[in-house]
């Protein structure tokens, strides 16, 4: 078990890569595609605005690789805005094409009496809890956020969670081997410890 974490000099990498090292896992730092010929499992972190993500990857020659791993069922795991570029469009830089693997665009939380962005734990709702990413997490874990934007999914079949916060938002989506969470399992202590051990049962078929 080999895990690449893109570092496309914006992701949040030192406790991701805290993270797996602490679970026994070899982690690699992956700034171009050929980077990643020995890993089995890729993780982009997300840190930083939707459209100066995308382009950083862009310019790292990663934006058209990323999809390339998933369309082969490969294990892939997006965090924050690494979850949200799996979409087609933001709010944030209406401009700037995500990946379009999933139908959908980022909206900004509009709220007169709720702080933006969203910081802090919060509980998720498994709509499966018998799907492998939650094994040994209980009915209702709680997660750490922080986000001002959240994907608005067109494909719901997708969808592996949902949270709230003035409204209720898809806050992770599964398929097959594709994982990703709003929230920030890094940052998520036991419970976010625990996903990430799930992730890496995951193995390409």
């Amino acid at each position: 078990m080999k895990v690449g974490i893109i570092d496309y000099k914006g992701g949040n990498l030192q406790s991701v890569c805290n993270a797996f090292l602490f679970l026994g896992a070899e982690v690699k730092l992956i700034t171009a595609p050929e980077d990643a010929t020995d890993v089995t499992h890729l993780v982009l972190p997300g840190q930083g605005a939707f459209g100066d993500c995308a382009t950083k990857l862009k310019e790292a020659e990663m934006f058209n690789f990323i999809p390339e791993w998933i369309s082969q069922d490969k294990p892939f795991l997006g965090i924050c805005v690494g979850y949200q570029l799996l979409f087609e469009t933001s709010e944030e830089n209406p401009s700037d094409a995500g990946f379009s693997i999933l139908k959908g665009t980022c909206k900004k939380f509009q709220s007169d009496h709720l702080k933006v962005p969203h910081m802090g734990w919060n509980a998720v709702n498994p709509s499966d809890n018998n799907h492998p990413i939650w094994e040994g997490l209980g009915k209702t874990p709680y997660f750490y956020f922080v986000h001002s934007y959240y994907p608005v999914y067109k494909g719901l079949t997708s969808v592996a969670a949902t949270s709230e916060y003035g409204v209720d938002f898809h806050c992770a989506v599964a398929q097959g081997n594709l994982i990703a969470t709003q929230f920030h399992p890094e940052k998520s202590q036991h419970a976010g410890l625990q996903l990430l051990k799930n992730f890496l049962k995951l193995k390409s078929k």
